[in-house]
């Protein structure tokens, strides 16, 4: 209601404002009394106004009042209407529902029973089957076992027999086997015997330097038991032949001689495994002194120059033989330097023996060279008289080319001649006299 009049009191405002604007612009001379006395009726009939709008919404309000009275019972009654519908029809619902749960009831008592009815006579023929199938199955395991039973002893009286028969086949392996045990146990023992003797030892050596020497070298580059100084029984076991400085003088020769201290050696492998120093000490220095023995035997006996080179080589046939000098802190050296003996092992002497071997490969190409140099000289002498000859072959060619080439152009004249002669009509006696007597004349 309040917005209502403060509405229309501004549009009053609004209306009265707009007037004196109007007022005042139509007429700039209008009286200030004209206008009051305007305004004055105009808010008399705003007054007016207000008070019949008041009335107005008054009235408006009873009205309101008695219809929302009106509508709030007539609500009411439709809600007791309501309420007692629907109470009617639960009851109703709930009626029918027992009803039908009695009904449901019935019906699962006599389905239960009738469950329970089958479910015994199916019980029972269960029951009755399983006794017939246990009966049956009693009898079938006891086929099945006694069959079992046959197949099993049968089965295991021809295992035992292989396995028997295999047993007795090892154990024949294993007599046979131990036969050959003795017997090489024996051949141990001869080998024992055989290196127990020092003679055998030194053909033992022998053998294995001959081996090697075959295997890297041709026969004429070495010499078995080669005699050093003439009018003496002395000889070394092998020597290779070098070539000389000279061409045509004979081969210098490198003695080499095998020796297989074999006591020394294991007097000192014991001594090692017995863990003993002093052992070991003192077993050292009787290997060094039998080394240095040998190899003073060999300097004075084989090294001969010039008939062979100023030092030899002492051959070990053990690797661990050799390797123990090797450790022997200067003794290799030592032999070496006083008395011009080198120690050597299979696999050094290998070593050694592919790079003369080498060397020997180089000193024939070097030899083949010299000679194919000299053929070169002599290919280079022919070559020179051979292009003489090419030469003299020339200019007889080109002498032959030019009287080839002056035919050709006395040809050339002839021919045109003859084509003259053809393209005359007729020839007479004194014609033909006229005409030259040979290719030279004109």
């Amino acid at each position: 209601m309040a917005t209502w009049i403060a509405t229309l009191s501004l549009l009053l405002n609004g209306i009265i404002l707009c007037l004196f604007l109007f007022r005042q612009h139509n007429s700039a001379k209008s009286d200030w009394q004209q206008i009051e006395e305007q305004l004055r009726l105009l808010l008399l009939a705003q007054e007016k106004t207000e008070k019949t709008l008041r009335e107005e919404m008054g009235y408006h309000r009873q009205e309101a009042n008695h219809a929302a009275l009106e509508n709030r019972k007539e609500l009411q009654q439709s809600f007791s209407l309501l309420t007692k519908s629907t109470l009617t029809t639960i009851q109703d619902v709930a009626s029918g529902q027992k009803n039908l749960l009695d009904s449901f009831s019935r019906q699962l008592r006599d389905l239960t029973a009738m469950n329970e009815q089958k479910l015994e006579q199916l019980r029972n023929k269960v029951e009755e089957k399983l006794a017939q199938i246990q009966t049956e199955n009693q009898k079938k395991l006891e086929e099945m076992r006694q069959t079992v039973d046959e197949k099993l002893h049968a089965t295991l009286e021809q295992r035992l027999g292989e396995s028997f028969k295999l047993v007795s086949d090892r154990l024949e392996r294993v007599h046979k086997s131990l036969g050959e045990m003795q017997h090489l146990a024996a051949g141990v023992d001869d080998l024992k015997k055989v290196l127990s003797n020092v003679k055998s030892r030194g053909v033992l050596g022998e053998i294995q330097l001959e081996n090697i020497l075959e295997q890297l070298l041709t026969q004429d580059q070495y010499e078995k038991n080669a005699v050093i100084k003439k009018n003496s029984k002395e000889h070394v076991e092998f020597a290779i032949k070098l070539p000389a400085k000279q061409e045509g003088s004979p081969p210098v020769l490198l003695p080499i001689d095998s020796k297989f201290p074999l006591e020394d050696y294991e007097r000192l492998l014991q001594a090692q495994e017995a863990g003993n120093p002093e052992l070991i000490n003192e077993a050292g220095k009787q290997l060094e002194q039998r080394i240095k023995q040998e190899a003073k035997k060999i300097s004075d006996k084989y090294i001969y120059p010039p008939v062979t080179t100023d030092f030899a080589i002492l051959f070990l046939p053990l690797e661990g033989l050799y390797a123990e000098i090797l450790r022997r802190p200067g003794l290799w050296e030592t032999v070496q330097r006083q008395f011009k003996v080198a120690i050597v092992g299979p696999t050094t002497l290998s070593a050694f023996l592919n790079s003369l071997q080498m060397g020997f490969r180089t000193l024939a190409i070097e030899k083949h060279t010299t000679e194919a140099w000299r053929w070169l000289g002599i290919m280079k002498t022919d070559l020179l008289k051979f292009g003489n000859y090419l030469e003299k072959a020339q200019r007889k060619l080109d002498e032959a080319s030019k009287t080839i080439g002056q035919a050709t152009k006395q040809t050339e004249t002839m021919k045109k001649k003859l084509d003259r002669v053809e393209n005359l009509p007729s020839l007479d006696s004194a014609s033909l006299s006229a005409l030259p007597d040979g290719p030279g004349g004109e």
